[in-house]
């Protein structure tokens, strides 16, 4: 109830849901949120940093205009192969430019082309660790006013748990402390899917 989950986006979500790695999925609840957001905001260019199966993939990319661009970050063959079928399927593959590399290669590979301030939004769900060199990159690539979205900032909520010392544990506890000292964006929180920060550019 509340989401409005397409044919295309239903299939993708059960195919996905019988690979080992199925948790790594958003919710339709998120991709509803983010396809909205993007539509709302106007986004034209948009970066995704980790595409799993596809399914953020195609909520942004439906939001796009005919003329838009979603540049999508990742490093599998395997699940992307999955997301590009669904893209084709639901139409919206020549909107993606898939880059299959790791990602902070590929971000610095758009800043060394010029590409500083030229996306509207960006979704960020990836490799925890990196979350504060993605963050950084995101800062330049995205335009002033625009939003960068950060997936999984509560992470079940272990982020509050001390004894929890676990890599991706302290790498996103870290990433939360340092993006609620950093005057560069306005923040908000959301409790949807595993946590959703929004970072406005100032």
């Amino acid at each position: 109830m509340g989401v409005r989950e397409d044919a295309a986006l239903a299939s993708l979500r059960v195919r996905t849901a019988s690979l080992p790695e199925s948790r790594m999925q958003i919710c339709p609840e998120q991709g509803a949120f983010l396809s909205l957001f993007a539509g709302a905001v106007g986004a034209r260019r948009i970066l995704e940093v980790g595409t799993f199966t596809g399914y953020s993939g195609l909520a942004l990319a439906r939001a796009l205009p005919p003329d838009g661009e979603l540049v999508c970050c990742d490093v599998s063959e395997t699940w992307t192969a999955i997301a590009r079928e669904a893209w084709d399927a639901a139409g919206v593959g020549p909107r993606v430019k898939l880059v299959l590399a790791p990602a902070l290669e590929t971000l610095d590979g758009l800043l060394r082309a010029g590409g500083a301030g030229s996306f509207d939004l960006a979704f960020v769900d990836a490799d925890k660790s990196n979350y504060l060199a993605y963050h950084e990159r995101c800062l330049k690539l995205v335009r002033r006013g625009g939003v960068v979205l950060y997936d999984n900032v509560l992470w079940s909520g272990r982020v509050l748990d001390a004894a929890d010392q676990s890599t991706d544990t302290v790498a996103l506890r870290a990433f939360n402390e340092a993006l609620a000292g950093d005057d560069r964006v306005e923040l908000s929180m959301l409790p949807v899917g595993d946590g959703l920060t929004l970072a406005r550019i100032r």
